[in-house]
């Protein structure tokens, strides 16, 4: 026997109550007739609340479309067809709640309105979305820079605003901060911002040359001074001369040159190796370290007196995972100078930007290597890239592993447990080739991407 719903008030009541929309009804003046569970999972608002009352609830404070359900119904000649509505309305727990959703009125046979049926969907997290992409988008049309640096969150200004002052001084400058977060980068800032703009700017990695070879580096020598000095040599100090010398990694040098640096802050002269006279240098110094230097002067292996010649004026740069805003502006930055040029070389269509989906990886990894591992991940992204845009499977394998995403695989339907091992089929079909899957599935590859991680597929 056919059941007929029509017929059947309490079956169609329990079917409407099951759906995820809310569903509510209200009478000519406006006043709630019924409010089914959806509307309740959604405003918090139960039927007992609403029934009878006015229908100011759904009016909100920026509702868009008709304007409220009030002012539809008094109309003098209220529309015949379906309205929409959107609208943020205060749930009962105090939460704002974005709603979408539609207005039909109702008119008896004579033609007199009888009221309104409406429907209506929480759209909160894809409002909340889109803002975040509009900010971030923003953030990357408005981008500011500092020379060659690159970024627009508050961290970053307040260290171009501590670049600037430094800058316009003469101190010797301390950089700190993680590997990868461009001391170098804001050293060169320092040095292209102040009046020494126009002299050399000499940089060098104390720990990346021996301690007998990184003085002759410094401080120069004369000939025959030690086996192999076949001629004088003219050491960073005399070359940066006027200028700027970068001394990166500073928390590495040993005691004794420490104390021949020391020497050459204080006196403003250097003594080349194996040489009896000093020439005067005029050399602003600028250092850097991703040690704690004050740890190191308590375990003795930095001297104090060093320490507070070098740290005059300290600027920390800041981690990625503190400035994750600025990961759009950078991105984009990278994509332009690595992606674009390298396909333009190679004859290849330029990339021109990368998957939302991908972006939000992006920002989500905690970038242990900070902004040079951010680089070297777009230039690997624009190796493997096949398309236009940079998606999530050009992305270097620890950068995606490195995104935990909860697998929804628990309670699946049978259409979903379906969907999960066509999935399947089509990778061992394309030997793991997602692009190949992809196509064998009429989908994109960001859609596979997003639905492997949903079940949790192991590829």
């Amino acid at each position: 026997m056919e059941l007929d719903f029509r017929n059947s008030p309490a079956v169609l009541g329990h079917i409407i109550d099951t759906l995820v929309a809310g569903i509510f009804t209200v009478d000519a003046k406006g006043n709630f007739i019924a409010w089914n569970r959806g509307a309740e999972r959604v405003t918090g608002y139960l039927a007992s609340d609403l029934i009878g009352r006015p229908c100011a609830l759904l009016d909100g404070p920026n509702c868009k479309g008709f304007g409220s359900l009030a002012d539809l119904l008094s109309a003098a000649s209220p529309a015949s067809g379906m309205c929409n509505q959107e609208c943020k309305i205060m749930a009962r727990d105090g939460t704002e709640v974005y709603i979408h959703g539609s207005v039909q009125l109702v008119h008896n046979e004579d033609g007199t309105l009888a009221g309104a049926v409406g429907c209506f969907m929480d759209v909160t997290s894809l409002v909340q979305a889109n803002e975040k992409i509009a900010i971030l988008e923003k953030q990357a049309a408005t981008g500011y820079r500092f020379e060659e640096m690159i970024g627009n969150s508050e961290p970053i200004r307040e260290v171009f605003r501590q670049l600037k002052l430094a800058a316009d001084s003469d101190v010797s400058v301390l950089l700190t901060g993680e590997s990868g977060t461009g001391k170098e980068l804001a050293a060169r800032a320092i040095h292209r911002q102040s009046a020494r703009r126009d002299r050399p700017f000499m940089a060098i990695n104390c720990s990346a040359i021996p301690e007998n070879l990184l003085e002759s580096e410094l401080f120069g020598h004369v000939k025959g001074s030690f086996t192999g000095a076949s001629s004088d040599h003219q050491g960073l100090f005399e070359a940066a001369s006027g200028g700027t010398l970068f001394l990166d990694e500073i928390g590495d040098v040993s005691p004794a040159i420490q104390v021949k640096l020391l020497r050459v802050l204080q006196e403003r002269e250097v003594r080349r190796v194996g040489d009896v006279k000093s020439r005067a240098v005029d050399v602003r110094l600028i250092t850097a370290t991703h040690r704690d230097l004050m740890q190191l002067v308590n375990a003795e292996k930095l001297r104090e007196d060093f320490y507070y010649r070098i740290h005059v004026f300290g600027i920390r740069l800041p981690p990625l995972r503190e400035r994750k805003e600025d990961i759009p502006l950078l991105v984009e930055h990278f994509i332009r100078e690595i992606c674009h040029t390298r396909k333009i070389l190679s004859g290849s269509p330029p990339i021109d930007g990368i998957a939302r989906d991908t972006l939000d990886v992006l920002i989500e990894y905690p970038w242990p290597g900070n902004i040079r591992e951010l680089r070297n991940a777009m230039e690997y992204a624009c190796v493997t890239a096949t398309g236009d845009r940079i998606t999530y499977f050009d992305l270097p394998p620890e950068v995606r592993g490195g995104v935990s995403v909860a697998p929804l695989t628990q309670g699946m339907t049978a259409e979903q447990l379906n969907e999960k091992n066509r999935i399947i089929d089509a990778l061992k079909q394309s030997g793991g080739n997602r692009t190949k899957a992809a196509a064998m599935l009429g989908t994109s590859r960001v859609t596979l991407w997003k639905k492997i991680s949903r079940y949790a597929i192991n590829t």
